[in-house]
């Protein structure tokens, strides 16, 4: 690409770099988590959102059991203020949840947001200002003293205001642009407004290190928080916070190993929204934790009503490949998969697994309230027989033989071939009815009974053969042999090999079963045929016709014997059936 020469690193490595949180492999408890949806992810929105959507989307995080929720910059608008009003004068903050107000280290708009805090019982007063080196050079033109001074100031205002209100409000620092200033003198303006607020162990003061504009990889930005972590003044009572953005895409990976190196908090939004190229997604990060096995803290058990809520409040839409949300996450195509995740499943019933280890699902859908049928198994050319056995069994109680899902899998992934789309539980169902299920041409089973005389079985079948009404009679050593061989010797037809299953459908008295049929002819060729009805005999007789139907060149080979029954014959048949 032209203009690299443009670009050089904006960051600044710390003076000292600690990477032995890189050991850790994973956090060992939840951070405090702290929505900034409302404030952070509200100001990105084409069109923001309105009250009513506001109070909406607030009553989604307290369900969701978010303690921590920055409501908005009162100072900023009129709908930010009377927003914040609105949750006071109708007591909607539960006595376990704090909100978070942001404010500029500037003293008119820090006396505005104390305004709209009145009646709040607990609250965190977020100040900030920039401290970048390009911030300082280039908006402020100030000098680090006077950029110090400025959040100096801002604290000794929170400070004054909240003993004159004789409340206990909270305070949060950041120093704006975080990534892009000298961790040295980060730490310099950290610890100067520490030594304003003084933090106790029952009112802790908590830093945010905001990475406003992504610089990084992952490491460094964890590199400087550890670097924090380790130097700041009164740690034991700082909550140490990030507020990672994605300009480089890895948002996610900066709030993990941001955990591993000293942070006990994480601001972020639902599904990662926020300017440019959004926030932190904490649904990401949250369920990467339930994954391993350390409870977020966060109820993400009804994930499709979250994004419908999340999608309708902010005229957003969510990926359908966001990890854990996204519509197609759970969703695999490929043949392969599917056969494995198939098995998976079936292992797990088998077994009564204690714990997750399905192949290629890292979670438990149902745990995010999806479904196996038609979140995980999705149906189209590219699909196996794994896949289609799966949706036919989950989904209609169809179990088919091994080698006959093979050949129906190859059936429907031509359809969905030729329609050049995705099908459908409902399609696939209709392929298999209308094509291997009680197949009634080019003979059709009208009545049948056996008779057994001796060691041999005798049995009588009435067919309808091109539109003519035929009896066929055959003998073997069982009932369906007896029908099978009647069929075939009367159409000349040779069966060099013969696959049988069946299994009930339903529970109950009037239960139907299903029955399948593989028939190989003298070319090796196999053809399938399945049959459903409340009497197994009947059952596997219809599946004996549906396969026989299907063999290539019956409907000429019917046509070509054109056999015929005395009409006479054919009524008192149909009386001797009745009476079995």
């Amino acid at each position: 690409m032209r203009n690299v020469e443009h670009y050089k690193k904006g960051y600044y490595m710390p003076p000292v770099v600690d990477m032995s949180w890189a050991y850790k492999d994973c956090p060992d408890k939840a951070p405090v988590w702290c929505s900034v949806d409302l404030r952070d992810g509200n100001q990105a929105l084409i069109i923001p959102m309105s009250l009513d959507e506001k109070i909406e989307f607030y009553k989604t995080l307290v369900a969701m059991g978010f303690k921590e929720i920055e409501v908005g910059f009162p100072a900023a608008s009129e709908t930010e203020y009377e927003f914040l009003r609105y949750l006071v004068e109708h007591d909607m903050i539960p006595d376990d949840v704090t909100v978070q107000v942001l404010t500029q280290a500037r003293e008119h708009i820090i006396r505005k947001t104390f305004e709209a805090l009145q009646g709040v019982k607990n609250a965190i007063v977020h100040v900030y200002n920039s401290t970048s080196f390009a911030q300082r050079q280039q908006v402020f033109r100030m000098s680090k003293e006077e950029i110090k001074q400025i959040a100096v100031d801002g604290a000794k205002l929170l400070q004054r205001l909240t003993d004159e209100a004789g409340a206990d409000y909270r305070f949060e620092y950041s120093p704006e642009s975080f990534t892009g200033t000298e961790p040295e003198y980060a730490l310099e303006v950290c610890n100067a407004v520490l030594d304003v607020w003084k933090p106790t162990a029952d009112r802790k003061a908590i830093i945010n290190l905001p990475s406003t504009v992504q610089m990084s990889m992952p490491h460094v930005f964890a590199a400087q928080i550890a670097y924090m972590s380790q130097n700041l003044k009164y740690r034991d009572n700082v909550v140490l916070s990030v507020h990672p953005h994605n300009d480089r895409g890895t948002g996610v990976a900066d709030a993990e190993m941001a955990l591993l190196a000293g942070a006990d908090r994480v601001e972020g939004t639902l599904f990662g929204n926020g300017e440019r190229t959004g926030n932190v997604d904490i649904v990401t990060v949250a369920m990467n934790m339930f994954a391993l096995g350390v409870d977020p803290q966060l109820d993400f058990s009804n994930m499709p009503k979250l994004v419908d809520t999340y999608e309708r409040v902010t005229r957003m839409h969510v990926h359908p490949r966001q990890p854990y949300a996204g519509q197609l996450v759970f969703a695999a195509f490929s043949g392969s998969h599917q056969d494995a995740i198939a098995k998976g499943m079936h292992f797990r019933e088998e077994g009564n697994e204690q714990y997750w280890t399905c192949p290629y699902l890292y979670i438990d859908p149902h745990d995010v309230g999806r479904t196996y049928d038609s979140d995980v198994i999705r149906i189209n050319s590219q699909s196996g027989k794994g896949g289609v056995g799966f949706i036919m069994e989950q989904n209609y109680g169809i179990d088919m033989p091994k080698k006959m899902r093979e050949d129906f899998s190859y059936f429907v992934k031509s359809v969905s071939d030729h329609k050049h789309q995705e099908l459908k539980p409902a399609e696939i169902y209709d392929v298999f009815e209308q094509n291997y299920l009680n197949v009634g041409w080019p003979l059709k089973v009208e009545n049948f009974f056996v008779q057994k005389f001796g060691g041999q079985w005798i049995g009588k079948i009435l067919v309808k053969a091109d539109e003519e009404e035929v009896i066929l009679e055959g003998r073997g050593n069982g009932q369906l042999n007896a029908i099978s061989n009647a069929i075939c010797e009367a159409y000349g037809i040779e069966i060099d090999n013969l696959v049988y299953s069946e299994h009930d459908l339903d529970r109950g008295s009037d239960s139907r079963g299903i029955a399948y049929f593989g028939l190989t002819d003298k070319q090796g060729r196999t053809i399938w045929g399945a049959g459903v009805d409340t009497d197994t005999m009947t059952a596997s007789i219809f599946a004996f016709i549906t396969a026989i139907n299907r063999m290539e060149g019956m409907a000429q080979r019917v046509r070509f014997r054109h056999l015929t029954s005395d009409p006479a014959a054919v009524s008192e048949f149909k009386a001797i059936a009745g009476q079995h």
